[in-house]
C-alpha cells in the first residue's frame, strides 16, 4: 500500500507551482534586494559625481576661497556637509565629507591626462574635490555595512591680464619733437622726421597685437604657424613699422607717419619678437583667430620705441638734442639701451607671476656755459656739467586677478611693481665701455669750471675747479598697484614711485658739492678772497643749468619708457577666466 501511494504521488502534478515558487521565492527576493540596492547605489552615485562636478568648477571660479565657493554650492544643492577638508573622512548620517585641494593644471596634450593636475602647485589655477558619502541599503542593510560612495572631479580657470611696463609719455609739445626725432633716429639708425602732431597721433592710436601679428606673418612670408611661431622669429625696424602701418582701424595721419618711419629704416638689425610681446597660452591661436574676452592692444607709439630699444641691441648712440637753451653753448648727449633681463617682453597676456621689464639704460651728458667776469681780476672761462644717469631695470609682477562676484564687470588685478633703481653721478666718466652693461661704471672728480685770476697777491692764468658728486633712488621692494574695472576699461597707467625719490634729482648734485681748485692737475690751497667768489658765482650756475636739464632727461627717459625712480603700469585688458571641468 505504501508502494501505491508513492507511485501516485510521484505522478500527481498537482501544486508544482506552488512548490517551485516556494523555493524559488528566497532566490528571487534576494535578487530584487540586490537589484534595488544596486540601482540605488549607481544613482546615488550619479548624484554624488554631479555635486563634485559642480562644486569643483565653484571652486575653481574662486580659487583664493575655494573652501568658501565649494561648501556654499553643496549647501544650495540640498547637501548636509559635514567638513571641508584637505582630505575628507568617511561621514555618518546621509552626510558628505568634501576634501578640497588647489592645484594647477596644464592643457598639455604630451602630459598623460592623469598627471595634468597637480595638487598644490603655485600659482593655482585649479581645484580638485573629493565627495564622500554612505550609501543608503533598502535590503543589504540587515546583514551588511552601507558602502562608502566617492566622486572626484577636477575643475580649472585661468584667468588672465594684459599689460605692460614703461610708455610714460603722455602728450607731446612742438619743442620736444626735435629731442624725440634725434633719439628715436639714433636707436634706428635712420632719420626721423616726424612732427608733434604726428608723435601725439602716435601716444593715442591703440594697435591690436594680433592685428599686428597678422600683418607681420605677411611681411615674413609665413603663412600656417600660429601667433608663437610667428614672435619666434625676428624682423626689421622697417618690417615692424610697416606691419603696425597696415594694422586695421588705424588713423592716417598715424598710419603715414609709420610708413615714412619703415622707409627710412635700416634693415640690418632684426629683433627678436617674442622680446617684444609675450602671448602666453594665446600663443596657440592660428593666425586671425582671437580669445574671446581678452583684448590685447598697446599704445602705436609705444609699441615702436620698445622695438627701438631692442633694436639698439647695447650700441652707443650719440643724440643731437637740437636743444638751445640760454647761456648753453652746446648739449652732447650719449645713450646705451641693453636688453631687459632674461629677455622679460615689454609687454605680456599671462597668468598670476608674470613678469614684464624695461631695459638697462645709461645715458651721458655734458653741458657748457661760454665765459663770464666773476668780479675784476676774476673771470670763469668755461662751466662744463658732465652727468651719468644709470637706471636698472623696473619690472611689474603680476599678483592677483580675482572677480569678486563672478561677474567681469568686478575683475580687479594687482600688480607689484618696482621702479629701476638710478644712480645719478655729476663726475668724470673713466669707464672705456659705455655701452658694457656687464661692467661697473668708474668715475672720478670732473673739471666743472676753469677760471682765471689776476689779483694783486695771485695770478694764475688756468684754474680748474673739481668735483664729484653722486645721487640714488629707488625702492628694494615692490608696491602693489590696484586696477579695478574702471582703470582697466581706460587703459589708465599707474605710477609706483621710489620712497626716497625726487623731482629734482640733478639739482640736488650741487647744494652740498664741494669744489677743489687745481692747477696743472695738481690740487692747491687758494685764498678766500679768490676761491670764495668762484665758488658763489660757480654753484648758482651749476644749479641753474641742472634744472634746465632735469626736463631734458625726463623727457628722454621718458620716451624710453624708463623714469628716474618711478616705473608705470597698464592694464589694458583682464579675465577670470572660465571654470570648466577638466577631469
Amino acid at each position: 500500500m505504501q508502494k501505491s501511494l508513492l507511485r501516485r504521488l510521484a505522478a500527481d502534478r498537482h501544486g508544482n507551482f506552488a512548490v517551485m515558487a516556494a523555493l524559488s521565492a528566497p532566490v528571487a527576493l534576494a535578487l530584487a534586494a540586490v537589484a534595488i540596492d544596486g540601482g540605488s547605489l549607481y544613482t546615488e552615485r550619479r548624484e554624488v559625481q554631479a555635486l563634485a562636478d559642480l562644486a569643483a568648477i565653484a571652486g575653481a571660479a574662486n580659487v583664493a576661497n575655494a573652501d568658501a565657493a565649494v561648501l556654499a554650492t553643496l549647501k544650495a544643492n540640498g547637501a548636509s556637509v559635514a567638513m571641508v577638508s584637505g582630505a575628507s573622512a568617511d561621514p555618518a548620517g546621509g552626510k558628505v565629507s568634501a576634501a578640497v585641494v588647489p592645484g594647477r593644471y596644464s592643457a598639455d596634450a604630451a602630459i598623460e591626462a592623469g598627471r595634468r593636475f597637480e595638487a598644490g602647485r603655485q600659482p593655482y589655477n585649479a581645484v580638485q574635490v573629493t565627495l564622500r558619502r554612505k550609501g543608503r541599503l533598502f535590503f543589504g542593510g540587515a546583514f551588511m555595512q552601507p558602502p562608502t560612495i566617492a566622486a572626484k572631479a577636477v575643475a580649472a580657470a585661468t584667468p588672465q591680464a594684459t599689460f605692460s611696463i614703461g610708455s610714460r609719455l603722455l602728450k607731446i609739445d612742438t619743442a620736444d619733437s626735435p629731442l624725440l626725432n634725434s633719439l628715436l633716429g639714433g636707436l634706428l639708425g635712420t632719420n626721423v622726421a616726424l612732427s608733434a602732431m604726428d608723435y601725439n597721433a602716435l601716444l593715442n592710436a591703440d594697435v591690436g597685437v594680433l592685428d599686428f601679428l597678422d600683418q607681420m606673418a605677411v611681411k615674413l612670408n609665413l603663412t600656417g604657424v600660429n601667433y608663437s611661431e610667428v614672435l619666434a622669429s625676428k624682423a626689421s625696424i622697417g618690417q615692424i613699422a610697416g606691419a603696425m602701418a597696415n594694422v586695421p582701424g588705424l588713423d592716417s595721419r598715424s598710419r603715414l607717419a609709420l610708413q615714412g618711419t619703415a622707409a627710412g629704416a635700416t634693415g640690418a638689425v632684426k629683433v627678436p619678437l617674442e622680446h617684444l610681446v609675450d602671448l602666453g597660452p594665446m600663443g596657440r591661436l592660428g593666425l586671425g583667430q582671437r580669445s574671446p574676452g581678452l583684448a590685447v592692444d598697446a599704445k602705436a607709439l609705444a609699441l615702436l620705441s620698445a622695438a627701438a630699444t631692442l633694436a639698439n641691441g647695447a650700441r652707443q648712440v650719440s643724440v643731437d638734442t637740437g636743444i638751445n637753451l640760454p647761456g648753453l653753448l652746446d648739449i652732447k648727449l650719449s645713450l646705451a639701451v641693453g636688453e631687459p633681463p632674461q629677455s622679460s617682453p615689454w609687454l605680456t597676456v599671462g597668468e598670476k607671476g608674470a613678469i614684464v621689464r624695461t631695459a638697462q639704460t645709461r645715458l651721458k651728458l655734458v653741458a657748457n656755459i661760454g665765459s663770464s667776469t666773476v668780479q675784476p681780476g676774476i673771470k670763469l672761462l668755461s662751466v662744463s656739467i658732465p652727468l651719468n644717469v644709470e637706471v636698472a631695470y623696473a619690472e611689474a609682477q603680476l599678483k592677483d586677478i580675482s572677480c569678486t562676484t563672478g561677474r567681469p564687470e568686478s575683475r580687479k588685478v594687482t600688480i607689484a611693481a618696482r621702479p629701476g633703481i638710478a644712480e645719478v653721478y655729476l663726475a668724470q666718466n673713466d669707464s672705456s665701455n659705455f655701452a658694457d652693461f656687464t661692467r661697473k661704471e668708474s668715475f672720478s672728480d670732473a673739471s666743472l669750471a676753469k677760471a682765471s685770476i689776476n689779483l694783486l697777491l695771485v695770478n694764475i692764468p688756468l684754474l680748474e675747479l673739481r668735483a664729484m658728486a653722486h645721487a640714488r633712488m629707488g625702492d628694494t621692494t615692490t608696491t602693489d598697484l590696484v586696477f579695478n574695472e574702471a582703470d582697466i576699461e581706460a587703459r589708465r597707467p599707474k605710477t609706483v614711485t621710489a620712497r626716497d625719490y625726487t623731482q629734482s634729482l640733478t639739482s640736488s648734485l650741487v647744494k652740498n658739492l664741494e669744489l677743489t681748485p687745481y692747477v696743472l692737475g695738481a690740487r692747491i690751497g687758494l685764498l678766500d678772497i679768490a676761491l670764495k667768489p668762484l665758488q658763489s658765482a660757480v654753484l648758482p650756475l651749476l644749479d641753474s643749468l641742472t634744472s634746465q636739464l632735469d626736463p631734458i632727461l625726463f623727457k628722454l627717459l621718458s620716451a624710453l619708457g624708463i623714469g628716474l625712480g618711478q616705473a608705470d603700469v597698464r592694464v589694458t585688458d583682464a579675465t577670470c577666466g572660465r571654470s570648466v571641468l577638466v577631469q
